[in-house]
């Protein structure tokens, strides 16, 4: 970096992120004894551009056993998460915070490259994936940009560092964070030589750990320009092999503009139902093959089931779907309906079925297993069979019907599958 371009570049004083407890601390452990510790990566490329800082990491010319006993030594907590990649984990303030000796590469043969740690910056800078994410800083907010890259940042333009075809082949999951990175911060451009790249490499994605593959498409679902990135990876043969289906496009761009018509925040399970969900067995191929967690699973398996919903539904279909999967699951229902109906985003029914759904109060069955067996009947499946039976009239008559009355229709039910009175099964129990 030259000198001129050194002086030209902005400063992050000021950043709040800089000023955070924690990042203070970790600056002021490992940066001492003659070690140089610089943030890098997102939180200097986001504060560039605005945007707000949530993890900081850390470069360092100290080793990772150097950085262990000075941040123990300062009475820190320390996690060995990666010491054969020389990163460790300092929590401070509250915070945790990874902290990544310099590193260049001696052979490169895919995710887990040899390595060899330095002090040199500018080859720990060749040696990460894209020019947005090889900026340093200091304490102070003195900016470092070894490989006079900042105009990738304010450009928002998405490029690998060096031959893009090789650091893909280092580890493919960067295919996906190419598009990540698009959707989150592009301008719309793809870089050609990256998207080449990508696309040539596309069989390397089923190579790839399903947890990985899960990080990585569920931030991109977030993001502000995931339906531009996610139309890209379909039109170059991409997003069918994640998704190992054919996506629908149409249904995630809807749901997208719903959310901003309704002023709620980037769903990713949601949208990754509207984008590869038509029925349960969708959502069961999803939850295997991005390794989702059983409650993501079952969101998507109750929200396939949304066929047939309109924004007529009257108040009692409203309460019925609330007590059946639960209000947040039968809102889910309504914006996938909402999605895949020929409707507008801006549609004022379905906005006022959403606003029924948040405002409806939920039904509570009012009888009990014990209510039954208080009735002479043995515990067992009977006695769910029972139950079932006056809670399913309870949900046709609305939910009108009180205790009183469906324990009347109970006794009813009990007597008439014994074959003779409630008193008369009393007597011989007793």
């Amino acid at each position: 970096m030259s000198p001129s371009h050194r002086d030209s570049l902005p400063s992050l004083a000021g950043a709040d992120w800089l000023a955070w407890p924690g990042t203070r601390k970790v600056f002021a452990t490992i940066g001492t004894q003659g070690f140089d510790i610089r943030a890098v990566g997102g939180a200097v490329r986001d504060a560039l551009l605005s945007r707000r800082v949530q993890d900081v990491d850390f470069a360092t010319t100290a080793g990772p056993e150097t950085v262990m006993e000075l941040a123990r030594d300062a009475g820190l907590k320390v996690i060995a998460t990666g010491l054969d990649h020389g990163t460790v984990t300092v929590v401070a303030g509250g915070r945790a915070f990874e902290v990544t000796t310099l590193r260049k590469d001696v052979e490169t043969y895919g995710r887990r490259a040899k390595v060899s740690y330095t002090d040199d910056w500018l080859a720990d800078a060749r040696r990460r994936d894209f020019t947005i994410n090889a900026l340093y800083a200091d304490a102070d907010g003195t900016l470092h940009d070894p490989l006079g890259v900042i105009g990738d940042v304010a450009a928002r333009h998405i490029r690998f560092i060096g031959d893009p075809r090789e650091r893909v082949r280092e580890d493919y999951l960067r295919i996906l964070r190419f598009f990540r990175f698009n959707a989150q911060l592009g301008d719309g451009d793809f870089d050609a030589a990256a998207l080449d790249a990508c696309v040539s490499a596309r069989a390397g994605l089923q190579g790839l750990s399903a947890e990985r593959v899960n990080s990585e498409m569920m931030r991109l679902l977030r993001a502000p320009g995931a339906a531009e990135a996610l139309r890209k990876m379909f039109e170059y043969g991409l997003l069918v092999q994640v998704l190992a289906g054919v996506p629908f496009l149409g249904r995630l761009e809807k749901l997208i503009a719903v959310e901003a018509h309704l002023g709620q925040e980037p769903d990713a399970v949601l949208r990754l139902g509207a984008l590869a969900v038509a029925v349960a067995e969708d959502a069961a191929r999803l939850t295997g093959r991005l390794r989702l967690s059983n409650a993501d699973g079952k969101r998507l398996e109750e929200a396939s089931r949304f066929h047939g919903l309109t924004p007529d539904m009257d108040d009692a279909g409203v309460r019925a779907g609330i007590h059946a999967v639960g209000r947040s699951g039968c809102r889910d229902r309504a914006l996938m309906a909402w999605a895949a109906s020929q409707d507008m985003a801006s549609d004022t029914r379905w906005r006022d079925l959403v606003t029924r759904i948040g405002e409806a109060p939920a039904p509570k069955f009012p009888l009990l297993g014990a209510d039954i067996v208080g009735m002479g009947v043995p515990q067992g499946p009977a006695v769910g069979e029972i139950l079932g039976e006056i809670e399913t009239r309870w949900i046709a008559g609305g939910f009108a019907l009180g205790r009183a009355k469906l324990l009347d229709m109970a006794r009813g039910l009990v007597a008439s599958r014994s074959g003779g009175t409630c008193q008369e099964m009393e007597r011989e129990r007793k």
